[in-house]
């Protein structure tokens, strides 16, 4: 009986030890590729959760015999276009062709290219890029993977380990660890601690427009502005538009009504702005941007290589006629404002 419960203290404490070595390992790889997920989420939109999570089911948290051949860390195979190097490895059936990278950064890359520019996967973008759950599903669902329980997996490691800060970071709604934007607090002493001061931001103050009653233009098309508690399908009635219409002019979701006063196109808008330039001012929305410059929110988020769900900073330079040059400084820490329930829609799995 004594040897009995030795065996079992030690085949727990065996267990709580590999348990430990796996959340160290996992924690590492985080460490290593995170900054790699955040940059591949701002150029291509692929969430930064997403993605270290889906590294960290893929290569066992980079101890796979795969990744450490060929720095593959998404399990990506050939395929008939694949010009690249190669590797031979045993997975759904032996010997598969798999690629091979020069380093992990090309795998990171080539990762997001693969899901950005296949139609199949084409679906995701529409997604919401905080909504990590309906991209676990939507993965599976477009055929990234065969077990059933992959969501389930990839969702629990972003939870478990916290992987939607990644996200947030990329999209200027956390602030990374560290930076110098964040007032910092200085240890002088075990009692005694001195505030830096923060980086102080310019202030461009929301003015409140006194738009005209009826239907008059921005941008060149035609708009009206209405009071919160507007029925939405009276207004489609009233000018002969399809509610459908009218939501798609306006980037709207499926609303009863308006939940805040504002700008409700009766056109498509355009593709360009009026003006050069807008300055992004307090409490301001890239929504609240669109509808006040009559431009569509996806031709703003492409002229300013903007992704959804990113947030200028308060007195940057958004581009309304031509493509930005650069990328323009997004909010940090807390967002000032709170993108209002009024936006495109999303696809649902």
């Amino acid at each position: 009986m004594r040897v009995s419960f030795i065996l079992l203290v030690l085949i727990l404490a065996t267990a709580r030890s590999a348990s430990a070595q796996g959340k160290e390992t996992i924690e590492a790889y985080i460490a290593t590729y995170k900054e790699l997920a955040i940059e591949e989420m701002q150029r291509t939109g692929v969430p930064a959760s997403i993605k270290l999570a889906q590294g960290i089911h893929e290569t066992s948290a980079g101890t796979s015999d795969l990744v450490k051949k060929s720095n593959n860390h998404f399990g990506i195979k050939c395929k008939s276009n694949w010009t690249g190097e190669s590797v031979s490895h045993t997975d759904d059936a032996p010997n598969e062709c798999f690629r091979k990278y020069p380093e992990a950064s090309q795998s990171y890359r080539d990762h997001s290219d693969f899901l950005k520019n296949s139609p199949r996967y084409a679906g995701l973008f529409k997604l919401d890029p905080e909504d990590y759950k309906a991209w676990a599903n939507g993965l599976k669902k477009a055929g990234y993977a065969t077990n059933p329980r992959y969501p389930q997996v990839i969702i629990k490691l972003i939870e478990d380990y916290h992987l939607q800060d990644y996200t947030l970071i990329a999209l200027g709604k956390m602030q990374k660890p560290g930076n110098d934007e964040i007032a910092a607090v200085a240890i002088v002493s075990g009692t005694e601690t001195i505030a830096t001061p923060a980086i102080v931001t310019p202030v461009v103050e929301k003015v409140a427009f006194d738009y005209p009653s009826g239907i008059f233009q921005i941008n060149e098309t035609r708009v009206t502005h209405l009071p919160a508690g507007t029925s939405l399908l009276a207004i489609a009635q009233q000018h002969d538009i399809p509610l459908k219409r009218l939501l798609e002019f306006n980037e709207l979701n499926e609303l009863e009504s308006l939940e805040r006063d504002q700008l409700i196109f009766l056109q498509r808008k355009r593709k360009t702005g009026a003006h050069d330039f807008h300055f992004v001012k307090t409490g301001e929305t890239l929504y609240d941007i669109a509808q006040a410059e009559g431009i569509r929110m996806d031709a703003l988020l492409e002229l300013n290589q903007l992704i959804a769900g990113m947030q200028p900073a308060t007195g940057e330079q958004l581009y309304l006629k031509r493509k930005a040059p650069s990328r323009p400084r997004l909010a940090a820490g807390d967002v000032t404002s709170i993108q209002p329930a009024v936006h495109k829609r999303s696809a649902t799995n």
